[in-house]
Parts: C-alpha cells; sequence; structure tokens
C-alpha cells in the first residue's frame, strides 16, 4: 500500500475535487476504481492533431502553453479520473547531452548513441530544474490550470529503457545493440544506467515539487530481458528510484512484459503497472493483496462496439478488485481508437458499482 504524503503539498486530497486516484493508491476503500490511459493526450484526439500540424514534437514539448492544452485535452473530451503530463521519455537523455530527433511518422533518432568509453564522456549530469525547467513550468501551469480537478501525473523513462534508445541510436523491436552492450560491456552499462539513474531521481523530485500529485517510472522495454538479466540490469535502477522518490510522492512502476519480477516490484512499495499477458489473478497473487495493481486493458479492444468494451471492462474490474486497483489500458492508446470508444471504455469504469 501507498503511503499518505504530505512532504510538498501535492499528494493530498483536501484540494481535489477527484482524488480517487489518489485514494485507490493508499487502498482506501472505494466503489469503483479510478480510471486513465497511457497515452491519452496525444494522437488518437482531433484536437490534438490540430496541434501536431501546427507545431514541432519538441515545441510541444517545450512550450508549457501547448503541454498545459494538450495534457488537459483528454480531460475534458473523454473525462479520465487523472492528467498525465505531456511529454516524453527522451529528453532525459536530450539533457544529458544527446541529440535526440522526433521525426513525425519516423519515431525517436539519435544520431550520436553510446558505443565506448570514449562516448560516455559525452554524458553529463544535468542540473534538472535547468535543464529540464520547461517541464516544471508546464507542471506548475497545467496544476494551476487543473484546478483541483484531477490529480496531475508526472513521468520518466527508466534506466534500462533510456539506455536502449541512448545506445541503440533509434526504436527497435528487439533492442539488439543495446543488449548486446550490456552483456559485452557490463561496467559501462552500469555506469551509464546509474548516472540516468541519479538524473531521473533528482528529475522526478522535481516533478512533485513543481506539480506531480504522482510519478510514474515507464520500463517499456524491459520485457525484453530474462528474469535473471532483469535482476541485473533494470531492477536495482528501479529500486533506488522509488526508494528515493516514494518520500516525495506515490510511484507507479510499469514494466512492460516483465510480469516475472512483479513480486520484486511490488516489494519496493510501489505501485505496479501490468500489460495484458498475465492474468489479473496472477498478477494480485505475485503483488500481494495490499499493492495497487494498473492496468490492464489492451488498446486493441477498444476497437470494440461501445457495448463489447463495456463489458470486458467490466470483466477487468471483477477480475482485478475494485480496491487497490486502477483501470488503465496495458500499453499506451493506438491512434486508430476513435474518440468514442475511448470515452465508451473510460465511461464504463465510472458506471462500475462494487457489488
Amino acid at each position: 500500500m501507498i503511503p499518505s504524503v504530505n512532504t510538498t503539498g501535492n499528494a493530498t486530497s483536501s484540494n481535489l475535487k477527484n482524488d480517487l486516484l489518489l485514494q485507490a493508491l493508499r487502498g482506501e476503500q472505494l466503489s469503483r476504481p479510478p480510471v486513465w490511459m497511457m497515452r491519452q493526450a496525444g494522437r488518437y484526439l482531433p484536437e490534438y492533431m490540430v496541434l501536431r500540424r501546427k507545431y514541432d514534437f519538441f515545441t510541444r514539448c517545450q512550450t508549457p502553453e501547448l503541454v498545459c492544452e494538450i495534457t488537459l485535452q483528454p480531460v475534458d473530451i473523454v473525462g479520465v479520473d487523472a492528467a498525465i503530463i505531456f511529454s516524453d521519455i527522451l529528453v532525459v537523455p536530450q539533457a544529458m547531452g544527446l541529440e535526440v530527433l522526433m521525426e513525425e511518422g519516423k519515431g525517436p533518432s539519435l544520431p550520436a548513441p553510446i558505443k565506448s568509453v570514449d562516448d560516455l564522456k559525452r554524458i553529463v549530469k544535468p542540473d534538472v530544474n535547468d535543464q529540464l525547467h520547461y517541464v516544471m513550468d508546464a507542471l506548475t501551469l497545467t496544476k494551476k490550470t487543473l484546478d483541483g480537478r484531477v490529480p496531475l501525473i508526472g513521468f520518466a523513462g527508466a534506466p534500462f529503457t533510456l539506455l536502449c534508445y541512448m545506445v541503440q541510436g533509434k526504436g527497435s523491436k528487439t533492442f539488439d545493440e543495446a543488449k548486446s552492450f550490456c552483456f559485452t560491456q557490463p561496467a559501462l552499462a552500469h555506469q551509464l544506467m546509474q548516472m540516468i539513474t541519479d538524473t531521473t531521481i533528482e528529475y522526478l523530485i522535481a516533478q512533485s515539487k513543481a506539480g506531480a500529485d504522482v510519478v510514474q517510472l515507464f520500463d517499456s522495454w524491459s520485457g525484453l530481458l530474462s528474469p535473471a538479466d532483469f535482476e541485473a540490469f533494470a531492477l536495482p535502477y528501479i529500486k533506488q528510484i522509488v526508494a528515493a522518490v516514494q518520500p516525495h510522492c506515490p510511484v507507479i512502476v510499469f514494466a512492460k512484459g516483465s510480469w516475472y519480477a512483479i513480486e520484486a516490484m511490488a516489494a519496493t512499495g510501489a505501485a505496479v503497472g501490468v500489460d495484458w499477458c498475465i492474468p489479473p489473478a496472477m498478477a494480485r497473487s505475485f503483488a500481494g493483496k495490499h499493492t495497487t495493481l494498473q492496468g490492464s486493458f489492451d488498446p486493441a479492444k477498444l476497437m470494440m462496439a461501445p457495448a463489447d468494451i463495456k463489458k470486458e471492462a467490466h470483466k477487468m474490474i471483477d477480475a482485478f478488485g475494485v480496491q487497490h486497483y486502477i483501470a488503465n489500458l496495458g500499453h499506451g492508446i493506438t491512434p486508430n481508437i476513435p474518440v468514442d470508444h475511448a470515452r465508451a471504455f473510460v465511461d464504463a469504469i465510472k458506471e462500475y458499482n462494487a457489488k
């Protein structure tokens, strides 16, 4: 169970009109779970696409007014119980000294990836309040604009996932070069991930101070690791981050595909996100009854008819249970999902009443 937090004044319920997310994280009794969707502020929304056509990606990320507008869109349009700040996990490698390009339709590109000791010398541990001030400015503005309607979520990429991009230099389905880097140059890999970890801790604490009520750590590619390799290259850094950040605000850890590590992640005291590849009962047995779980609706199911979405969403809640649970997708919402179907999912959760 996530402890009650009042270090910064953000993660309290008194100033929120809708604090279901925080209640779920604290393990309080609820009649239905809170609901939000990963990647909810983005490319499935026509209103977002208008801004995408006008401004390039990093302009959207680095302009607090645009970030605020984009972050609030799913709250206004779809009715989710939490807002997640519009940003990208690759702003951290960017702040650490790597060039990051984002081409529409092509994904991220890092033209000068890390391959050697000499390459690592180009990496710096930044002053996050300086290099990433635009994220903090956006959080503060968005928190003020939300005016307590729903909690605000901040986020960062986990060290192994960021290493994947920093070494591979681009997106990949296998990240074979990044994994080989870990296996053939483990000391260098650990050095890089420790630098990422130190930066991420400061970054997430700064997000909390700037207005984030909760933060989520995304290990999007840790599922490429075996259980033993996850324990070597991912878990130690997740543990460090959760331990350092949790006194400031609640933490959710989402390590996609790493179902075998649910017990270890739950032991950190964080809430744990799960995808659709593990049965809810198994996830609960691994996590324990006092850990808040989040997930695990397959985004592809949002293409179903709204009536069927409702049935599937209610089955999901029945399987996880209302308490210690946050309804969400098992990964980010995809661009092809009709807005009405996304709203049907959210409405289905809101209509659920504990029996």
